[in-house]
């Protein structure tokens, strides 16, 4: 047996691609109920939808909702539960319909029920899509059935590792499943695709990846444009919480990067390029690259893509190439995620710490805790009312 096996959060980080199918099939098990409820709250593009949750799973909502953007869904916000919890006025309409859809790994996080209980007291009219791992989360038990669907993923998303893994991409795909209802087959097509990607990352690059985490780096940087600068953000998150915050991570847009954020770089600094599949979008990230190898001195940099990447005067200590096809993949963001994952869990082995539960600090936990949540809502209903007026 492996010896890296015998850490929940390695087994965690390559389940992915079996979790992601087993995924598919219980929403195709399930799609009747789901394009039932999807009918009778007539959900749509034109809907107002804001997608939820608190650190990993608040990141989820925003690379969904950057993806989504150009599927149409010009209506659908990103609001993370730690936003709605103390200003709720400023996002929950009391008159229009709201899809409120909650991301939970454990569904035990304060912030996450207190938002629920908040949306049905302020909105007239108000549906909830509940995507978790856990059944018995406090969060599944606050439902109202009629106006809920409940979006339980395989138990094996639900990770007993401290970091987000499986539950993360897993909750990105059974959102896609969701919107997407109508079209299982073609979605099935897009799954095998980003587990194609998925094993070439494990097959090929792996070892890699092991090899740059042994580099002498204490500051890495993530960068990416549209849903990849969300993935980014994800990844840094992973290697910054993984390294009990020995590593400082920081991400980016390869543009916004020039404005300022440029100055972290030095010797000791480990950068990580996610590369659009875009021609246009491309451009410019090429251009970023060229600028930072002419100026600066860095620790290392990884080029992530889905084609081969060719910069004049640039060498990547890694290229790790996505695709062996000559298409695009419909949901090809997703896989960029494990390139995160892989160097957190290896960094942290390397910092003789457990991956499985790297914050000997304290400093964090799975669950969030000593949140306390505050009911007082007449406050929030004259603010809000005002607000109106």
């Amino acid at each position: 047996m492996n010896e890296l096996s015998t850490y929940k959060t390695f087994i965690e980080i390559h389940q992915q691609p079996i979790v992601w199918m087993k995924e598919w099939q219980n929403v195709f098990e399930n799609q009747a109920y789901i394009k039932s409820f999807i009918l009778n709250h007539q959900i749509s593009k034109e809907s107002e939808i804001i997608l939820t949750g608190a650190g990993s799973s608040a990141f989820i909502g925003n690379t969904l909702s950057a993806f989504l953007m150009r599927q149409g869904y010009f209506h659908c916000k990103s609001v993370p539960t730690t936003d709605l919890i103390t200003h709720p006025e400023y996002f929950l309409s009391t008159n229009k319909k709201l899809i409120l859809v909650s991301f939970a790994r454990s569904g035990n996080s304060p912030e996450s029920v207190g938002v629920l209980k908040l949306a049905n007291k302020l909105c007239k009219n108000v549906a909830h899509v509940i995507i978790t791992c856990n059944k018995d989360g406090e969060l599944v038990k606050n439902i109202d059935d009629k106006n809920s669907l409940v979006m339980l993923l395989p138990k094996e998303a639900n990770d007993e590792g401290l970091a987000m893994t499986s539950s993360f991409t897993t909750m990105i795909i059974a959102f896609l499943l969701f919107i997407n209802i109508d079209q299982l087959d073609q979605q099935k097509i897009n799954l095998n695709d980003i587990i194609r990607s998925a094993n070439l990352i494990f097959e090929r690059h792996e070892s890699q990846l092991q090899k740059i985490a042994s580099r002498q780096f204490d500051r890495a940087v993530f960068l990416g444009s549209g849903e990849l600068k969300e993935i980014s953000e994800e990844c840094q998150l992973k290697l910054q919480e993984l390294t009990d915050g020995e590593v400082i991570c920081k991400y980016d847009s390869f543009m916004g990067f020039r404005h300022g954020p440029k100055a972290i770089l030095n010797e000791k600094t480990l950068l990580v390029y996610f590369f659009s599949n875009n021609e246009y979008v491309y451009q410019y990230e090429k251009d970023l690259v060229q600028q930072i190898n002419l100026n600066n001195k860095i620790a290392g940099q990884i080029a992530v893509s889905e084609f081969k990447i060719n910069i004049s005067g640039v060498h990547f200590d890694a290229e790790i190439l996505l695709n062996n096809t000559n298409k695009t993949y419909d949901f090809g963001f997703i896989s960029y995620v494990l390139i995160g994952q892989l160097l957190g869990f290896f960094k942290s082995l390397l910092l003789n710490l457990n991956p499985d539960k790297p914050s000997i600090s304290g400093k964090i936990s799975r669950v969030v805790e000593g949140v306390k949540i505050y009911n007082n809502y007449n406050i929030i209903l004259k603010s809000k009312n005002n607000g109106e007026a």
